[in-house]
């Protein structure tokens, strides 16, 4: 018996499908999704009144934006390697470090780990730890944390990220000294490097890079080998890449032979 598929899931999977094939009818996409039909239309309905695709007769059609997904409707995708990643991220973390953080989902969850650590919450009066972030969303969890001093970077919030992106968040990070940048990306290539979608959000990501004394990739095992269209480091800037188990044997060589100390959790 196949299980109920939640909501966000199921649009994430359509748009996912509509990202690879530029178009889908009614009757695929419930064969594909496991509901039924009208199940389908509702859904096609409601990402169209989102502007996340275009209704056709029977079915729908690739929309401008949904090459890159909006952060809400990739919280379902990999969940499961993404705790294990943001986990292990959130572990090289030392009490009392300067860590910055970009958005994304497994970003988020680093967030979180790093909210609840145990040996971070403390009755002192100062914080235990200071987080430099341009999402607005972590920093919005953050906030209530009084052992996590949160320090937000200014700029133009991206809808699809919730990242302060432009020339003023880049600004903000002028002066920082940061222990850790942890990256969330698009995409990670051993020659390319480390990359997003969007150049306003790589520049952003890129200024919390070159402050940090090391980089921390956090990337499930399908963005790996990949390019995307805007760098934000080089290879030989990334000290560490945590990524699934997923990850073959082949692809974490070619990124250790440039440096690169891999992770598979």
């Amino acid at each position: 018996m196949r299980r109920p598929v939640a909501t966000h899931e199921r649009w994430t999977r359509l748009l996912e499908i509509l990202g690879e094939e530029g178009r889908i009818d009614v009757a695929q996409a419930s064969d594909r999704l496991g509901v039924s039909a009208a199940t389908v239309r509702r859904d096609m309905n409601e990402l169209a009144g989102q502007q996340l695709l275009t209704r056709t007769r029977g079915g729908a059609v690739l929309s401008a934006v949904a090459y890159d997904l909006p952060l809400r409707y990739k919280t379902a995708r990999r969940a499961d390697e993404k705790h294990r990643i943001a986990r292990a991220a959130a572990g090289l973390v030392a009490p009392g470090s300067v860590v910055g953080l970009n958005g994304g989902t497994t970003t988020s969850e680093v967030a979180r780990e790093l909210a609840t650590r145990a040996d971070l919450v403390s009755d002192a009066p100062t914080p235990s730890l200071t987080l430099v972030t341009n999402a607005v969303n972590i920093a919005h969890e953050l906030a209530v944390r009084p052992h996590v001093k949160t320090v937000v970077t200014g700029g133009v919030t991206r809808p699809n990220s919730y990242e302060l992106t432009g020339p003023l968040a880049t600004a903000g990070l002028q002066g920082l000294a940061l222990d850790r940048a942890i990256l969330g990306v698009d995409a990670v290539h051993p020659q390319f490097g480390a990359a997003t979608h969007d150049e306003g959000e790589a520049g952003a990501n890129r200024a919390l890079a070159e402050r940090a004394d090391s980089v921390v990739v956090v990337a499930d095992s399908t963005k790996l080998g990949r390019r995307a269209f805007a760098r934000v480091c080089p290879a030989e800037a990334v000290s560490v890449l945590i990524t699934d188990t997923d990850a073959s044997d082949e692809m974490v060589e070619r990124f250790t032979a440039v440096g690169i100390d891999v992770r598979r959790v």
